[in-house]
């Protein structure tokens, strides 16, 4: 089962990454939306996955004030 998630979060990290590689080209501006949206797609997917694998959150310790 975790290999399952592992995987998937890589094809979504490399398709990530992919997009990311393809808005450094030279696009049309209708190119340009698709990879975006897509980019957009493919992050909030991963974002997903991880909260669904990893469904505690840390927070870093507040530092103590003193009252003086």
């Amino acid at each position: 089962m975790m290999d399952d998630n592992l995987a998937r979060m890589r094809t979504h990290l490399s398709a990530i990454q992919r997009h990311r590689r393809l808005l450094k080209t030279k696009l049309t501006e209708h190119d340009r939306q698709y990879v975006c949206r897509r980019l957009s797609e493919e992050e909030c997917a991963l974002e997903s996955l991880r909260a669904s694998i990893f469904p505690m959150v840390f927070e870093s310790p507040r530092p103590m004030i003193s009252a003086s």
